[in-house]
């Protein structure tokens, strides 16, 4: 009786420690616009104090992308980036540079979307597309690297 009081006590501390960090992340996620790596974030708890592992990110973050709270975007190469997401169906413009994102939302992109995948032979579209390219910010990088030869 003892022991399975002391579990209960247990799992009960984990889950307060699980919903601070939970709190903490969202907070980093709140903070800005860019798709950022786990690791990158984890960095970012780190220097505010928080005392959180990384494994414990991946799950927070994993958590938040399974209640439709955070964007993911899978790269081929397998690091993951993760920013807060709106509320409706939206699809991204993201930078490839910086990793800023802008959410599209709407009738007209879903259409779009739905036109696409139906000339392509697709049907039961979900999830995410992403348009990629150079925000304006980082444009003039990516043009002078351009023309030195």
């Amino acid at each position: 009786m003892v022991a399975s009081t002391k579990t209960r006590l247990d799992a009960g501390a984990h889950r307060e420690r699980s919903t601070r960090q939970k709190h903490a992340l969202e907070t980093i996620l709140a903070d800005n616009s860019c798709f950022r790596s786990a690791q990158v974030l984890h960095a970012e708890l780190c220097k505010r104090g928080e005392s959180v592992g990384l494994t414990t990110v991946y799950n927070q973050l994993r958590q938040l992308a399974s209640e439709g709270r955070v964007d993911v975007i899978r790269k081929p190469m397998g690091n993951v980036p993760y920013r807060r997401c709106g509320s409706e169906e939206h699809r991204h413009l993201h930078c490839r540079i910086c990793g800023y994102a802008v959410e599209v939302a709407g009738k007209r992109i879903e259409e779009l979307v739905a036109r696409i995948a139906q000339n392509a032979g697709f049907s039961k579209i979900g999830g995410g597309t992403d348009i990629v390219g150079v925000c304006a910010s980082c444009e003039p990088r990516v043009g002078a690297a351009k023309s030195t030869p």
